[in-house]
């Protein structure tokens, strides 16, 4: 017994040394258990490194390189003052409203520049299937894809913005998604562009200003 009692009160003395004084300051070095988990060999960002001449780890990127990822969620992910920025704009990053429903008109400012911008991207990214006019007769029509509606349909026409944002961003049927190649905002720009081709079918003289019709040669 007199052993055991031993035994027991070094042990607790060697967890209280070991344990008891973390937290507190000191000037010695640490004790580590696992030196390898604290020190491993890899090259940190920043860091200092002989093998090149400038003696950094960080290389610059090659030319030519493509970038890839969600680079607009780094940079959206937080406002200014640090609050979660889909909560401050759902309708924006989701196509729906506070209350779940889809969003109906757009939850940006609607100007020339967004316009131009859902020119381009409706160009660079819907206009193969889609067509030029929103008709759905793309070049990928004459490759056998004769499935792709027209945003001219009756069905569409109604659709809440924020459903055609939804399909945009996490895609249907053989449509794949695009939210890793347009911003949130260069989808609302798809939207206003794609709307502005709906109107333009649909136009009749009267909904052109007076002040512009001379350029139609009317």
């Amino acid at each position: 017994m007199r052993y055991f009692l031993a035994i027991f009160g070094l042990s607790c003395l060697a967890v209280l040394s070991f344990f008891g004084l973390r937290g507190t300051k000191s000037t010695k070095p640490p004790v580590y258990v696992f030196p390898d988990m604290d020190f491993q060999a890899k090259y940190l960002p920043q860091g200092e490194n002989d093998f090149f001449a400038n003696q950094m780890d960080d290389r610059p990127v090659v030319q030519g390189t493509v970038a890839r990822g969600y680079e607009w969620n780094v940079k959206k992910v937080f406002s200014e003052n640090f609050a979660y920025a889909p909560d401050q704009n759902p309708a924006l990053y989701s196509g729906k409203d506070i209350s779940g429903e889809w969003y109906r008109g757009f939850p940006v400012p609607v100007t020339n520049e967004l316009m131009e911008l859902g020119q381009q991207k409706y160009a660079i990214f819907c206009a193969v299937c889609h067509g030029a006019l929103g008709d759905g007769n793309g070049i990928t029509k004459q490759y056998g894809m004769i499935a792709t509606p027209t945003y001219h349909d009756d069905r569409l026409r109604d659709m809440a913005e924020g459903e055609i944002f939804n399909t945009i961003t996490h895609g249907k049927n053989t449509m794949n998604p695009y939210a890793d190649k347009l911003t949130p905002e260069e989808r609302w720009a798809v939207i206003l562009y794609v709307r502005a081709l709906q109107q333009a079918r649909n136009a009749s003289l009267n909904d052109v200003p007076t002040e512009y019709r001379s350029k139609l040669g009317i």
